[in-house]
């Protein structure tokens, strides 16, 4: 049997933030690294997937990485009662071949870095602008991307200015309650630890 005739089979996974459960599957629905973010159905046309999800009333926020989904819902209905209808439908879906994504977001690249090994060509961070940024992003793909990525989310990197260091939180880290003790409790004082010369604040910005 071929990768391709092994069937999807998707799993649920709670998240820190209680608004998001991780629905992740045995295969890869994007190309390793790969990312994609929508928050309403207006924003899915290049996303067949989304755009089916966001047919459920109480779905908010999709998020698709790799081998998985991050879905946020409204306050209006618990988890116990729509968790498995959304599981089945993600698994008949991508069993029956249908595509989850025609085209990727217009993504920025971080080019010419030291770390092209490290750092994948998806995964959205603003291109450094010197070798302190560099530095920055490699950090939060060695050690940051993995830990939070394993919570259903995404870390990227916007800017460094006068020492306060800007990331955007995606998927499930997006209105986490717990987001504000990652950033500062994790991301921050790593960043300071490493680049105690260079790192002040780490700060969130909002899509």
């Amino acid at each position: 049997m071929t990768l391709q005739e092994i069937p999807f089979i998707i799993y649920a996974e709670e998240t820190p933030n209680p608004a998001s459960v991780k629905f992740v599957a045995n295969k890869l629905l994007l190309v390793s690294g790969a990312s994609a973010e929508y928050v309403s159905a207006a924003e899915t046309n290049d996303a067949p997937l989304a755009k089916h999800l966001f047919q459920f009333p109480f779905v908010k926020r999709v998020f698709i990485s790799s081998n998985y989904l991050s879905i946020t819902k409204s306050e209006a209905v618990l988890w116990e009662e729509i968790r498995d209808e959304l599981r089945v439908f993600i698994t008949d879906y991508l069993n029956r071949g249908e595509v989850v994504i025609t085209k990727l977001p217009e993504q920025k690249v971080a080019k010419d870095s030291s770390f092209k090994e490290t750092v994948s060509i998806n995964t959205q961070h603003e291109a450094p602008k010197n070798e302190v940024e560099n530095k920055i992003i490699e950090v939060l793909e060695q050690y940051i991307r993995p830990a939070v990525e394993q919570d259903g989310g995404l870390i990227t990197f916007k800017e460094l200015k006068e020492g306060v260091v800007t990331v955007q939180m995606r998927g499930s880290c997006s209105g986490c309650p717990s987001s504000t003790m990652t950033l500062k409790a994790g991301i921050e004082a790593l960043l300071k630890r490493l680049l105690p010369n260079d790192v002040k604040e780490v700060v969130s910005e909002a899509l």
